[in-house]
């Protein structure tokens, strides 16, 4: 192929990248899913350990029984909004056993109560349903146990807690790290602080270890882990913190500003409670928990099932580029990717072997006569794009996302990231192999400034509102797309 203080106590090899927090919201959701499936099991093992051999019984009303307790307790602990699932401080907070019974206890009473409403309780054994009742109180209460050794041991590697940094120094820093501690528990850990003040310009944080500056802050949530950024700046430094944003808008970190600059206006922005400290919200993560999940298990599932579609096709495309040209049939080149880190982007070679250009310099043109016969197919079909499926399998891309483009890339002889600020903001997500902009139009070279700009906002548009069912709109979209060639070159 070609190609300064420190809190006591703060552990701050902790903040590496190399263990990501767990998501309390989908144990939770797990640890629910696990006990609707425990009192199910547990309803029918009662029934076929004691009543089995014993007494002839309609095990299709067991099956019944058992179903109406799945759903009642499953309707209990939702409108009783009791926590059961809220995992957020978890191992600190107890593990509510005395709830959890209560909870399955009215669910028993509403099977009974139904079983009574329908005169089909006679049928039933008081000993099945007493046995019942312990049985799944037993299993759910032993799965509580071995969650909280679980989460003991994710907490003591850092990994329950989310990482914060505070920008700024001075009162208004320590106003809104000391009410962090004060009302923060063990899913919380405050990192350090950023400023951009020189040392002696300003009083620190007492206790808290400072980072370095603003612009060390890029260069450090590459290597360590931040997961909220809070901004914490006075009044009167309103066009600072629009500044700071812009510089921050490549990192995938929730950013909130304090309330001092509440009344920032700012396109975009909400409301929300950090460690219940009302913040703005001015940027989050486009996917976490179960949208991350979701959109990983599409990836992987979609780039499987056209990898085995398209299997025939890759040989034909690989004689065609040998038979025409002498030189490797794939090419790669590094583009930015999540994050803005440097993957290798895989292709079909389109071009001449001795006029690769790697770093892509020049962009390729109508007519371009560094392009094959051939590769002038591929590009304009995008079949030269098919091997990026191997990237999403390797979890650089996605199937769908905004295109990643070459390093050197220009429009109207400038840097894409000099022609639009907001370019960078692409890489909060992964590349796509297609993408709305491709499916709106915009698909081909960008040399020109306008044709940069209709390309990011719908890139931008895309992160502010991906769903499954946008994705599937959007692959749906793709083949028309491809038939229209104008600008694919």
């Amino acid at each position: 192929m070609t190609q300064e203080g420190e809190r006591p106590g703060l552990d701050a090899s902790r903040a590496r990248r190399s263990s990501g927090p767990v998501s309390v919201v989908i144990v939770g959701d797990l640890l629910r899913a696990a006990d609707l499936l425990a009192i199910y099991a547990t309803g029918m093992a009662m029934q076929q350990l004691y009543l089995a051999d014993r007494f002839p019984v309609d095990l299709q009303s067991y099956h019944l029984a058992a179903l109406i307790g799945v759903f009642f307790f499953f309707s209990i602990t939702v409108l009783r909004r009791d926590s059961l699932y809220d995992l957020h401080g978890s191992p600190a907070k107890p593990l509510k056993l005395g709830r959890l019974a209560l909870s399955w206890g009215l669910a028993i009473i509403g099977v009974v109560t139904v079983g009574f409403a329908f005169k089909l309780s006679s049928g039933f054994s008081r000993v099945w349903a007493g046995g019942w009742f312990l049985s799944a109180l037993a299993v759910m209460a032993a799965m509580r146990v071995a969650l909280r050794l679980l989460t003991a041991r994710w907490a003591a590697r850092g990994r329950l807690a989310h990482n914060i940094a505070v920008i700024g120094s001075g009162r208004y820093a320590e106003q809104v790290i000391d009410a962090l501690r004060l009302r923060g528990d063990d899913s919380m850990r405050i990192v350090g602080y950023f400023d951009d003040c020189s040392a002696g310009e300003t009083d620190g944080v007492v206790g808290c270890r400072r980072l370095g500056t603003v612009d060390d802050l890029v260069a450090y949530a590459r290597e360590n882990r931040i997961d909220h950024l809070i901004v914490s700046l006075p009044w009167s430094a309103e066009q600072r913190v629009v500044e700071i944003l812009r510089k921050l808008r490549p990192l995938v970190i929730d950013i909130y500003i304090a309330p001092d600059l509440v009344g920032l206006h700012l396109r975009g922005a909400s409301y929300t409670e950090v460690c219940g400290i009302p913040m703005l919200e001015v940027s989050r993560k486009p996917f976490r928990d179960w949208r991350l999940v979701a959109k990983t298990v599409e990836d992987f599932v979609l780039a499987v099932l056209l990898l085995l579609f398209l299997a025939p096709l890759f040989p034909i495309v690989a004689l065609a580029i040998k038979w025409e040209t002498r030189g490797p049939v794939f090419f790669r080149q590094k583009r930015h990717g999540f994050d803005n880190r440097l993957i290798n982007v895989y292709k079909f070679r389109t071009m001449f072997h001795e006029a690769s250009d790697p770093l892509a310099a020049r962009l390729v043109t109508r007519d371009d006569p560094r392009v094959t016969r051939v590769g002038a197919f591929l590009r304009k079909s995008s079949i030269d794009e098919l091997p990026q499926l191997f990237n999403v399998l390797r979890g650089e891309m996605s199937i769908v996302g905004p295109r990643p483009h070459p390093l050197l890339a220009k429009a109207a002889d400038l840097p894409y990231e000099e022609v639009m600020a907001e370019y960078i903001a692409r890489h909060r997500v992964k590349p796509g192999i297609t993408g709305w902009a491709q499916v709106r139009g915009w698909r081909g070279e960008t040399d020109t400034v306008d044709k940069l700009v209709q390309r990011v906002e719908h890139d931008l548009f895309y992160i502010e509102n991906w769903s499954l069912s946008f994705d599937l709109l959007i692959l749906l979209r793709t083949p028309l797309a491809m038939l229209k060639t104008k600008n694919a070159y």
